[in-house]
């Protein structure tokens, strides 16, 4: 076994610190890495498009796939998304170290732990189970797996979990569209798909769980939109549908709340990051409109859905930001939930001469 192997390992095996499952809580204390490696951008995937947009999607592997973790949904993780000229994802972090848990700074740039290191509009099921299983025992996470519990520490979504039954996987694509599947025996099926709307600079990410388990499940999904709009996020602007207030304040040096709307006043640099709590919305599925704009450039992205809000959070450094909306799941024994999330994007405004500009599919 090589080095590299044996971290890994030791990775897969240490006990870590508890966390809350919340992405824009306190970064636990990261160590300096001894060994680093590259980012799989050649890791297996699929390529579709409807003319307007396209997109890279990482497949499942687990000897070669982009992302291996415990944490995120492994399907459906998006490695590039490009309209006109705009790539609005790709990976946030320069290198991948297995002794990190979170990300940490480097000379090498910024170094993600396999856990976090994913990209994309990736989503976080809270675990099921886990409470219940004694040290030993199973617990589950939708898009992941059954896993272990190894000993009595509270859950922490920055440990690497033993995977003890993946599920029946399947993956199907056409030229615009791949979905997956996954399944286990006697407690839940899921689907998903990433979907690119005809004629549409627009993706819709749809959602099917069915509860084929005796007891009801309880959980919660977010979506952590990993976007790159600019640089530091410079002149990137979120508007809400309803005023915004947090639960910590940003620095107005960097960030400023004004009304419905949370602007960058410059970038981010160096180790610098904006996050925080958002509140102020209510439980009405309107409330579930996010719209995220470079104002200079005039690239963005609206997101929508068609589930209310239970969370939200904002979490940014200098070479990505996040808005992350939850949702909450409670199935019964036999029952179905379908959501889906829709995406319309804006390409980058284009010079039409004269000193004028001009909007490439605006998002509406």
């Amino acid at each position: 076994m090589d080095i590299a192997a044996r971290l890994l390992n030791l990775v897969l095996t240490a006990g870590f610190a508890t966390f809350p499952l919340d992405g824009a809580g306190a970064q636990p204390a990261q160590p300096m890495p001894s060994i680093t490696q590259p980012v799989p951008l050649d890791a297996p995937s699929v390529h579709i498009g409807n003319g307007l947009i396209d997109a890279k999607i990482y497949l499942i592997d687990f000897e070669k796939g982009f992302y291996r973790g415990t944490r995120f949904d492994q399907s459906g993780v998006i490695g590039s998304l490009t309209l006109g000229g705009q790539d609005f994802y790709g990976p946030w972090f320069d290198r991948i170290s297995p002794e990190v848990m979170d990300y940490t700074y480097t000379p090498e740039g910024i170094v993600g732990g396999p856990d976090s290191a994913i990209s994309g509009p990736v989503e976080e099921f809270a675990p099921i189970g886990f409470d219940e299983a004694a040290p030993g025992g199973v617990f589950f996470k939708i898009g992941v797996g059954l896993l272990k519990k190894p000993d009595a520490k509270p859950y922490d979504h920055y440990r690497i979990y033993e995977i003890l039954d993946a599920g029946q996987r399947s993956v199907r694509t056409t030229g615009s569209s791949v979905t997956f599947t996954q399944e286990i025996v006697g407690r839940f099926r899921y689907t998903k798909t990433l979907r690119l709307v005809p004629g549409r600079p627009q993706m819709r990410i749809e959602h099917v769980l069915v509860n084929t388990g005796e007891r009801p499940i309880s959980t919660s999904v977010y979506d952590h939109n990993f976007l790159k709009l600019s640089p530091g996020n410079a002149d990137v602007a979120v508007t809400l549908p309803f005023p915004v207030t947090a639960d910590n304040l940003p620095d107005p040096g960097m960030v400023r709340i004004n009304g419905n709307r949370i602007v960058y006043v410059r970038p981010l640099v160096e180790k610098e990051r904006a996050s925080f709590l958002i509140t102020g919305f209510g439980s009405s599925i309107r409330d579930y409109d996010i719209r995220v704009e470079n104002t200079k450039t005039g690239a963005a992205v609206h997101v929508t859905a068609d589930q209310p809000l239970t969370k939200m959070n904002l979490w940014s450094v200098r070479s990505v930001m996040a808005v992350e909306p939850y949702i909450g799941i409670e199935l019964a024994p036999g029952a179905t939930k379908r959501w889906t999330y829709t995406y319309t994007y804006s390409a980058p405004a284009r010079s039409t001469g004269a000193g004028n500009s001009a909007s490439v599919f605006p998002v509406k």
